[in-house]
């Protein structure tokens, strides 16, 4: 009987990045092994020696091309996943609400991973989430939006 493999810790930063029409963007996850596509807000794991808010800014750079201070983290979710990999992890997720008036994704800063498996983005608007027929992670993203919404859009 074979052992159970202890998850890895992976630490990540999120971000919840809003354009001035209200919507969300996030990216179209296939993974390659026949698990079902997936959507994800821009982000990803910590780097050794980087804090959340640090990656948070490089990994808004690389998948979406936005060179900007992020802010303080807005929320925190710890959940056990599966990832692209393979890797069997538990994840301390801080996500970061960065507002933008508007945004084209610049893709040139993707890893040859992410090019294969991330190649499809879309900004979502409420309704949209509401008839997508496809899991988003977090799977509570619209409260999660809803609390984070700056007072002065409310």
């Amino acid at each position: 009987m074979s052992r159970p493999t202890a998850r890895q810790p992976r630490p990540a930063a999120r971000i919840l990045l809003v354009d001035g029409e209200a919507r969300v963007l996030l990216f179209r996850f296939t993974p390659y092994d026949g698990r079902p596509a997936f959507w994800c807000t821009p982000g990803g794991k910590v780097d050794d020696g980087e804090t959340y808010e640090v990656a948070a800014r490089r990994e808004l750079r690389e998948e979406v091309g936005l060179d900007l201070d992020c802010g303080p983290q807005v929320a925190q979710r710890w959940c056990d996943f599966l990832t692209i990999e393979g890797v069997e992890v538990t994840a301390d997720e801080r996500y970061f609400r960065v507002d933008v008036g508007a945004c084209e994704v610049d893709s040139a800063g993707h890893t040859e991973l992410e090019r294969r498996v991330m190649g499809e983005w879309r900004w979502f608007t409420r309704a949209d989430l509401a008839t997508l027929d496809e899991r988003v992670y977090p799977e509570d993203l619209q409260a999660l939006l809803d609390q984070t919404e700056p007072a002065h859009a409310r």
